[in-house]
């Protein structure tokens, strides 16, 4: 292609119409596109030319939904887990290998989050400096920080690794835009887990209204038991 918006050298320019080109437009992703466009082009080329857009566009629509896929596969340096069903997956954000949305508990207004980053090997700080960022991330009732002695903290082994957990509740300042809210929550809790693996740490934090937290406990607990080397 010449660029990702439906010019396709050594197609007929009829072939490729606004409709097709607003398909190819919404592939966006990284990494799995160069697979992708690769498929795309040879599919625009080998289609007899009795092919209709129509037909045309199906194609390209079953190639949209397997980038989706590819795009969202649960793995990250060297890792790989499996999350509940009825979390859904977001679409792709800044610094984040995947992004989780849990359903409310009943009770709650919203839902709770699960954020997994990856930075590379040897990038994204100390364990220990992690687990205090996050839970400075929480204030009390009146405004002060909270405890590090008020935070739950473990290390563990899970399938050959090492994995440090931290659970923290109270009113939730986050860590910027791209880490948390733009205002304070209150009646917040944070379940965050790092597993170290060859390639480098795995971050997992889990934040949402108290009640969806701890009724996703369970259903955490069993991702993070999941998860194994590729």
């Amino acid at each position: 292609m010449d660029d990702w918006t439906g010019n396709v050298r050594g197609v007929p320019r009829p072939w490729v119409g606004r409709k097709t080109r607003d398909l190819t437009r919404r592939v966006t992703c990284d990494g799995a596109c160069g697979v992708v466009r690769r498929a795309v082009v040879d599919t625009l080329r080998s289609v007899p030319l009795a092919v209709t857009l129509p037909r045309m566009n199906r194609l390209l629509g079953v190639l949209v939904v397997a980038v989706a896929v590819v795009a969202h596969a649960e793995d990250a340096g060297g890792l790989k887990w499996t999350a509940p069903a009825d979390w859904a997956v977001q679409g792709a954000r800044p610094m984040r290998a995947a992004t989780y949305k849990i359903p409310a508990a009943k009770g709650d207004t919203e839902g709770a989050e699960l954020a997994v980053f990856y930075f590379g090997q040897g990038q994204g700080g100390a364990v220990d400096a992690n687990v205090k960022r996050w839970v400075g991330q929480f204030q009390t009732a009146d405004g002060k920080p909270i405890p590090q002695e008020k935070s739950k903290t473990k290390a563990e082994k899970v399938n050959g690794m090492t994995l440090t957990t931290v659970d923290v509740k109270g009113t939730y300042t986050g860590g910027g835009p791209m880490m948390g809210p733009s205002t304070p929550k209150p009646g917040f809790r944070l379940l965050g887990a790092i597993i170290e693996g060859a390639q480098g740490a795995v971050f997992f934090k889990l934040t949402g209204p108290e009640k969806t937290v701890a009724a996703s406990e369970k259903s955490f607990r069993k991702l993070l038991e999941s998860v194994e080397k590729q």
